[in-house]
């Protein structure tokens, strides 16, 4: 695919000469009106912009400035009749990748192309790398001797460089989402769009998704592009597509198979290739047999499925998940001394735990408790209160296990924790429960070092 170049000069001769000379090795556009620039912009994808210094009445600057806020990505050299060191330096400051002088020598101009999109390129890279970066340290919470967790790992070595839609299943914090970026930065795929189609009614899914034209809703100022522009030739990732409104799941699907859509209130058509990864912790099945999502969309999304156990069925994994995050813990520091691991008393306890919220339930305790411990261990009594009494939604009743061989401050330490984590430290509710003083349960939250 050629570069693509949009030229942005009131002169349409220039336009025309400038297309003629780039159009073998680019592919150009141009537009006179800056407004039609803009909106070009918004709704299309380019690589570098030549745009003049004045164009009419509008200021080149304040175009550059309004370019870099639609994609701060893409390269652009200022072009102008009457340069001068001052504005020269005012259009790079804002961003200007290069400022010629008309008439321009095209040789010339060539080679500032050229090294415009090496160093765009080079931006790209970057941004990715550290994306790819960041989603592979959440990637590392992928492990697992247990079956089950084999037999994901190995799909996604099996289908990330596929070009098929993958549907994960997968109940609340099993991982789906690390799961998704997986697939995508182990493979072949540019972007990673994410869309949450939980918190979204119909009209936000289709401004999401599609991007709405300016005016189109009142006090609506400028287009907006869609995701689904931003994901071309990457991954648009549907996190809680059961709960896509079904009134929508039928545009959602002529989308996907005419790989075409049109903005809100606009006209032009928008195609895209994007390769869809949709996750649920529901069951779809069900709900197509019940009526509540679409059989020809369950079966366009799910060409590959991936189901994620939940962390009670694969619990020899449990340790080797606790290390990872205590190791991570280490590495984002915020304690006076490293966490050396877990004592086995509390390991037997986060062993036993069911686990309602999954690996995120695990990670969030073991940052818990790597907070609260005393030294370099994690025990027993660092644990949220859950994990020693019990989740059960009524009263916890204390086994007689749990409290052999504790002393009264052990106990004490133990149920000043508990309140603490019920009431999320407000001070007033745990001295209610606790039966003391506001000031009484102040002293013991420093002696505990939860003040």
């Amino acid at each position: 695919m050629l570069p693509r170049i949009l030229i942005l000069d009131d002169e349409s001769s220039i336009c025309v000469s400038l297309s003629l000379a780039l159009q073998p090795n680019y592919d150009v556009a141009w537009e006179t009106d800056p407004r039609l620039g803009l909106a070009r912009l918004q709704g299309e994808s380019f690589d570098l912009v030549l745009l003049d210094m004045v164009i009419g009445e509008y200021d080149g600057l304040d175009l550059l400035e309004q370019i870099r806020s639609l994609d701060p990505w893409v390269a652009v050299i200022m072009m102008t009749a009457h340069g001068s060191i001052r504005s020269s330096v005012s259009a790079m400051k804002r961003g200007a990748f290069m400022y010629l002088t008309k008439p321009l020598d095209l040789e010339e101009l060539q080679i500032h192309i050229q090294q415009a999109l090496e160093f765009r390129a080079l931006n790209d890279s970057v941004a990715y790398l550290n994306e790819r970066l960041r989603a592979q340290s959440q990637a590392e919470q992928l492990v697992g001797v247990s079956p089950a967790m084999q037999g994901v790992l190995q799909m996604i070595e099996k289908f990330r460089n596929v070009d098929a839609n993958v549907l994960i299943h997968g109940e609340s914090g099993t991982g789906k989402s690390l799961v998704a970026q997986a697939l995508h930065f182990q493979g072949k795929w540019k972007h990673f769009v994410s869309v949450n189609c939980s918190a979204m009614d119909e009209r936000q899914l289709e401004e999401e998704l599609f991007g709405y034209k300016s005016g189109v809703y009142p006090g609506s100022v400028g287009d907006q592009r869609g995701k689904l522009d931003y994901a071309n030739q990457g991954t648009l990732y549907l996190d809680g597509i059961g709960d896509m409104p079904l009134s929508f799941q039928a545009k959602f699907l002529r989308v996907l198979q005419e790989k075409a859509f049109t903005p809100v209130g606009g006209r032009e058509i928008h195609r895209f290739d994007t390769r869809v990864i949709a996750a649920s912790n529901r069951d779809l099945r069900a709900m197509v047999e019940a009526g509540a999502f679409r059989r020809d969309l369950f079966y366009r999304l799910n060409t590959v499925e991936i189901d994620l156990p939940p962390l009670r069925e694969r619990r020899e994994d449990i340790p080797l998940l606790c290390a990872q995050f205590i190791q991570r813990s280490n590495t984002l520091g915020g304690r006076r001394t490293k966490l050396k691991g877990i004592t086995a008393e509390a390991q037997e306890l986060l062993n036993a735990y069911d686990y309602p919220g999954n690996v995120r339930e695990l990670a969030n305790a073991i940052e818990y408790a790597g907070i609260v411990a005393a030294d370099e261990w994690i025990r027993g009594r660092d644990l949220p209160y859950r994990f020693s009494y019990g989740d059960t939604g009524s009263e916890p009743g204390v086994s007689e296990k749990l409290l052999e061989g504790k002393t009264l401050q052990q106990l004490e330490q133990m149920a000043i924790l508990s309140a603490f984590q019920r009431h999320g430290g407000k001070r007033k509710a745990m001295a209610a429960e606790l039966g003391i003083s506001e000031r009484g349960l102040w002293n013991k939250l420093k002696e505990y070092d939860l003040a």
